[in-house]
This record gives structure tokens, sequence and C-alpha cells, in this order.
């Protein structure tokens, strides 16, 4: 899993450039498009801050506009493409991904934890005949960690205390009607998820997908990762999971311990 970023004395922090990553992170897919006034608000600055951010953003490549909103460009891919050719951790998963596609015809990612949500970092190549491809699975996709099965198996590793802070005051947005959004269940959830180191997470993100993970451990049993296969819902029956696709990634797991 990702670590807490490094602490910096408050001399060398660069204040404008944290506010123009602040102005640049506040597009997501739920606001894909925004004005001054939306962009102050979702990055905490004034409006005439924000104003200047995107004007520069604008400037430099990264946003495009048409005289009121603006949107991300292209130019930002240059940040996920770089990492994706660069990182380890990618480098290493991907022939595994492609290796339990290509034997099962189902979908797999590998997955970490940033803050929130989980960030998609390996993705399996298409195979003919895939059954299953759920919409915005893609490589550098960001996914609420408590409505998927990757997310629960993070929050599973995090020692217990952590959990708790992470936790605490944090509203579970309600993605579907099946999403598991009261704190009580969902620390019983976390509970079972520890106790059987797998999860299950069956339409809590999106309707019609369904997603089965286990955790990816180094040889010091960290967690760095999680992987996981979208698959059928008859797939994912206790029975049928625990004879087929949980093998395989438990095992799969196995195999990479030694990599990571």
């Amino acid at each position: 899993m990702n670590s807490a970023p490094p602490p910096i004395a408050k001399a060398d922090l660069i204040e404008g450039m944290a506010k123009g990553m602040a102005v640049l992170e506040s597009f997501d897919t739920e606001r894909q498009r925004l004005n001054a006034t939306q962009a102050a608000e979702r990055a905490g600055l004034t409006r005439a801050a924000a104003r200047r951010h995107l004007l520069t953003l604008a400037h430099l490549g990264y946003l495009e506009s048409d005289g009121s909103h603006y949107w991300l460009s292209p130019k930002v891919l240059r940040f996920s493409g770089s990492y994706l050719a660069s990182a380890r951790l990618p480098r290493l998963l991907q022939p595994t991904l492609n290796r339990l596609a290509a034997q099962t015809r189902e979908s797999f990612s590998a997955v970490v934890l940033d803050g929130h949500e989980v960030v998609i970092v390996a993705r399996s190549a298409s195979v003919g005949g895939q059954r299953l491809m759920a919409y915005g699975l893609h490589l550098g996709a960001r996914l609420p960690v408590h409505a998927t099965s990757t997310g629960r198996v993070l929050l599973a590793a995090m020692p217990r205390g952590e959990f708790s802070a992470w936790l605490k005051g944090r509203e579970l947005s309600r993605l579907t009607p099946r999403t598991t959004v009261e704190h009580k269940s969902f620390r019983a959830l976390i509970t079972q998820v520890r106790a059987d180191d797998f999860a299950v997470a069956s339409e809590e993100h999106e309707l019609g997908v369904h997603a089965l993970a286990v955790p990816l451990r180094n040889m010091q049993g960290r967690t760095v990762a999680a992987l996981n296969v979208v698959a059928s819902p008859d797939r994912l029956e206790p029975a049928v999971m625990r004879g087929d696709l949980l093998p395989l990634l438990l095992e799969a797991a196995r195999e990479l311990r030694s990599l990571l």
C-alpha cells in the first residue's frame, strides 16, 4: 500500500505548486468540467486564486477551456504514462495478469490504496471471448475504497487503529442500492475480510459488477497491493468461487510474493 508522504518543513513547501495541484486534482469522474467557482470550492481556494491557477494550467497545456469552463487535456496523461512505463510494480504484475486472463477469459486488475480511493496500476490484456469488462476499469482508474473488493482487502490489511482512524467521521457514499454504508456493518465486513483473507463485492460499486480480491504481500508480509477478478455472479457463488477463481488468485499471490 502507499505510504504516507514524508514530512516537509514549511520553508520548503511551495504553496503555489500545492494549490495548483489541488486545482488539477479537483477534476474527476463526477465533475469533468469546472468553472472558477466550482474549482475554488473543490480545491479550498478563493475564486480569484482558482481562476489564476486554471488560466496557468490552460496556458501550460494541462487544461482546455471554452472561456468559462475548463477540462483536462490529454497532456495530463504524461504523468500516468511515465509512471506506468517506469514503475516497478506494474511491470512485475502484468505478465501474471495476462496469464490469468488467458487461462480464465476473465478480467483481472491490480490496485494500490490512495487515501479514500484505490487506483488500478495493472490490468489484464484484452482476451478473445472475455466474458465481462466492467465500465471504467482502465489503467489509472480511481475507485472508492469502501465499495470495491480490492479496497476492502487493503483496508483489512491496515492495523486496527489505523483503520478506525480512516473510518472515523467518514461518510460512506451509497453508490448502488447494495452498497454497505453503515459504519457498524462496514466494520463487521472488514473483520470478516481479515479472517477470510479475501473479499467479494457484488454490485456495491456498480450494478452488474461482481468482483473477488486477495492481498498481494511482499516477503516481509506487508500488503503492497490487491489483485482482483471481475466475473459473472455464477462464478462467484461460494462453492464455485472457492473451487475455481479463489485458488487461482491465491496461487498467483504466492508466486508474486518473492518479487514484491
